[in-house]
C-alpha cells in the first residue's frame, strides 16, 4: 500500500472528535492535553466527550478547542455504539473522528486527514494505531499480536478486500453515518462500531472508503496492564468475526485460526512421536517466516522495535487459539461490565 505524502494544504474540513469514556480519570488530562497541542484552526475543531456511566469524575480542564461532556443515551446492548450515536446527534461539525480516551494522538492528525479527504472523494477514511512501548514480556507479545492486526488491515485496503479497522483511528462524515444508519443491524453485539460500519460501507460505497497511511496519522494507545486483561480485550476482538458480512474476513479470520490450530496439533503430534521432526520443524519455520513477513513490514512503518519475537511465537498459537474458541461463547468483561455476544 502506498504511503501517503503530506503537502501544504488551506484547512477545510471541520472535524468534531469523539472519545467515549468510562471510568478514565486518568487517562482523560492525557488526549485532552495531545489535542491540545494539535496544528488546525480552532474554529473547525469540536471536541464531544461522551460519559458512559462513568463512577469517578472528571472535569474539563482548560482547551482551545469547544469542549463539552454529554451523558451517553443508552438504547441498545452497545454502550461504545450508543456514545457515538448520542455524539452524533449534538455534533455540529461535518465530518466525526472517534478514538478512545487511552489514546494520544499527534499534532498534525487532524492537518494530514484533511488533506487526505480534500485529495481523494471518500466519505470514510481508516487509519493506523499503535503501541506506547513498555519493557516486559506482556508488552513485547501484544505489540507482535497487535502489528499483525495492523498489517492485515493496511493490506487488505492495499488489496480492496477491506474488512477491518480500528475505532481508536476512525473517520467518517455525519451524512455518510446516516445514509448507512448507522449501527442499525448490530446494535446486539457490544463491541464492533468500527468493523461493522465500515463492512457496512464498503459493500453499499466501496469507493467511498479509504484508508490514511501516514505517519502523522497514527494514534498511539495503551498496552493492557495484565495477561487477564489481554485475554478479555482479544476475545472482545474475535467475538465480533462470526457478525461479519465480509465473505473475505471470515475466511480469513478461519485461515489464522486454522493455522495456529494446525500448529499446536502438530506440535502434540511431534511429542508423541507420530509426527517426524523434521516435518514438524519445517511447517513451525515457514508458519514463523510468514508471520515474521508481515510483522517486520508493518514494524517498520510504525519504526516499532520487535521484541521477544521467538518466544512470543511459540506461545501464541495457544493464546490465539484459545481466545478464539472461548469468543465463541461470546462472555467478556470491558469496562468493568461483564457482555455476551
Amino acid at each position: 500500500m502506498k504511503r501517503f505524502s503530506r503537502k501544504e494544504f488551506t484547512s477545510k474540513t471541520s472535524f468534531t472528535i469523539v472519545v467515549p469514556f468510562r471510568n478514565e480519570k486518568e487517562n482523560l488530562p492525557n488526549i485532552l492535553h495531545s489535542i491540545s497541542l494539535l496544528h488546525y484552526p480552532k474554529e473547525l475543531v469540536e471536541v464531544i466527550l461522551v460519559d458512559d456511566d462513568s463512577e469517578d469524575e472528571f472535569r474539563i480542564q482548560n482547551l482551545e478547542f469547544r469542549i463539552q461532556i454529554v451523558k451517553n443515551v443508552r438504547k441498545s446492548n452497545s454502550p461504545k455504539k450508543d456514545a457515538i450515536e448520542t455524539a452524533i446527534q449534538v455534533a455540529k461539525n461535518d465530518w466525526i473522528i472517534t478514538t478512545d480516551a487511552d489514546c494520544l494522538v499527534q499534532k498534525d492528525w487532524l492537518k494530514i486527514y484533511d488533506q487526505y479527504i480534500q485529495e481523494n472523494e471518500v466519505e470514510m477514511v481508516a487509519s493506523s494505531v499503535c503501541y506506547i512501548p513498555k519493557n516486559s514480556f506482556l508488552s513485547a507479545f501484544q505489540n507482535l499480536d497487535f502489528l499483525s492486526l495492523q498489517g492485515a488491515t493496511i493490506g487488505s485496503f492495499g488489496i480492496n478486500q477491506p474488512f477491518m479497522c480500528n475505532g481508536a483511528n476512525f473517520a467518517y462524515s455525519k451524512s455518510f453515518f446516516k445514509e448507512l444508519n448507522g449501527f442499525q443491524g448490530n446494535e446486539t453485539i457490544a463491541s464492533g462500531d468500527d468493523v461493522f460500519l465500515l463492512q457496512k460501507a464498503v459493500s453499499v460505497a466501496p469507493k467511498k472508503v479509504g484508508f490514511l497511511l501516514a505517519k502523522e496519522s497514527i494514534v498511539a494507545t495503551k498496552p493492557t496492564e495484565t495477561w487477564s486483561e489481554l485475554f478479555q480485550q482479544r476475545v472482545r476482538w474475535a467475538s465480533k468475526s462470526t457478525g461479519y458480512s465480509s465473505i473475505y474476513g471470515k475466511l480469513l479470520a478461519l485461515v489464522v485460526f486454522g493455522g495456529n490450530l494446525t500448529w499446536i496439533l502438530s506440535f502434540l503430534l511431534w511429542l508423541t512421536s507420530v509426527l517426524d521432526q523434521n516435518i514438524f520443524m519445517l511447517f513451525v519455520a515457514l508458519k514463523f517466516l510468514i508471520d515474521f513477513i508481515l510483522i517486520y513490514k508493518t514494524a517498520n512503518f510504525f519504526e516499532s522495535k520487535l521484541q521477544n519475537v521467538l518466544a512470543s511465537s511459540l506461545l501464541y498459537p495457544f493464546f490465539s487459539v484459545s481466545v478464539a474458541v472461548y469468543s465463541l461463547f461470546g462472555k467478556y468483561n470491558w469496562k468493568g461490565r461483564k457482555f455476551k455476544k
